[in-house]
């Protein structure tokens, strides 16, 4: 029997659409902001200082047909010298070849040496390149906006100018729709509700980064880095031992503070993020080392989690 407004030939399925997207740009542009309100989550940690994302981050949205796999990565800069730096760039720069689109985020009316270097990678890309113009918000006004575009398409040919606040999520739903157009139809690779290939070891020591980051504001010492020495979860607890790694006695006692102070408010904000994360108690314990010299250590660098 037939129902009304039914027929007895299906329709077909709408194809689903899969691939990868970086988002790339100099430092402090929004990269992992934007990231953060697509997903819906704080995924990436955030900062006002340059350099805070150190390593890719894969964040997972699926929605319908279309599931969307964003890179989001460090902050490509010209500073040369220290090992952690040059492995930044790699982990910036290494996808570029090998992604389904590209998101060029940059900072309205503020273009610098940093954006144009990386304008002329795109030179060896073959897949289409977003300019996402991220802050627009902080524009005095609008009217700013068209001279702005023309002068940005005249350095590349970009398959779309789409101004954005990642931060407010102003048009952040109209660049998605854009995404999802450029993407290829392939099956979905993860599963509907898989929304990071990240563990929680990594994502805890993350929070825990950007706790020292935001605390110490100037006073940090960006040769600081934080491993998970232990994570285990026991009935709606989890416990986590991490260990905070500088490269001097003087950066040890200024992440410490007078009587511990300063570690234990580091803590005390670390552990609240995380139990918001994973929805359950965490108790967290943080040791602060001394390890000479490890942001210029290949070998060190490896042992602390930074590898390609």
């Amino acid at each position: 029997m037939i129902t009304p407004g039914n027929s007895d030939q299906s329709m077909p399925a709408q194809a689903q659409r899969c691939g990868y997207v970086a988002i790339i740009g100099r430092p402090n542009v929004g990269k992992s902001t934007l990231l953060n309100h697509i997903l819906g989550m704080k995924l990436s940690i955030t900062s006002r200082k340059p350099q805070t994302t150190r390593h890719q981050i894969l964040g997972v949205k699926t929605a319908a047909n279309t599931q969307t796999i964003y890179v989001d990565t460090p902050g490509i800069h010209q500073r040369r010298g220290s090992a952690i730096n040059k492995y930044m760039n790699r982990a910036a720069t290494s996808m570029l070849n090998d992604v389904d689109v590209i998101l060029f985020v940059v900072q309205a009316n503020k273009w610098t040496d940093e954006d144009q270097a990386i304008i002329e990678r795109f030179n060896t890309v073959s897949c289409p390149v977003v300019l996402v113009v991220n802050k627009t918000d902080k524009l005095a006004s609008k009217k700013q906006l068209l001279p702005l575009f023309k002068k940005l398409s005249s350095y590349y040919n970009f398959a779309e100018i789409i101004p954005v606040s990642a931060l407010n999520g102003i048009n952040v739903e109209i660049l998605e729709q854009k995404i999802s157009s450029l993407l290829p139809e392939n099956p979905h690779i993860y599963p509907d509700d898989q929304v990071t290939t990240r563990s929680m070891r990594f994502l805890a020591a993350e929070v825990i980064r950007e706790k020292l980051i935001r605390e110490l504001g100037q006073e940090l010492p960006y040769t600081t880095a934080v491993t998970i020495d232990k994570y285990d979860e026991d009935e709606n607890i989890a416990h986590i031992h991490a260990t905070i790694y500088v490269e001097s006695a003087g950066q040890k006692a200024i992440i410490i503070g007078k009587k511990g102070s300063r570690l234990k408010n580091i803590g005390t904000k670390a552990r609240q993020d995380i139990s918001k994360l994973i929805d359950a108690k965490v108790y967290l314990n943080l040791w602060v080392k001394v390890k000479e010299g490890w942001s210029n250590d290949e070998q060190a660098l490896r042992g602390l989690g930074y590898s390609e």
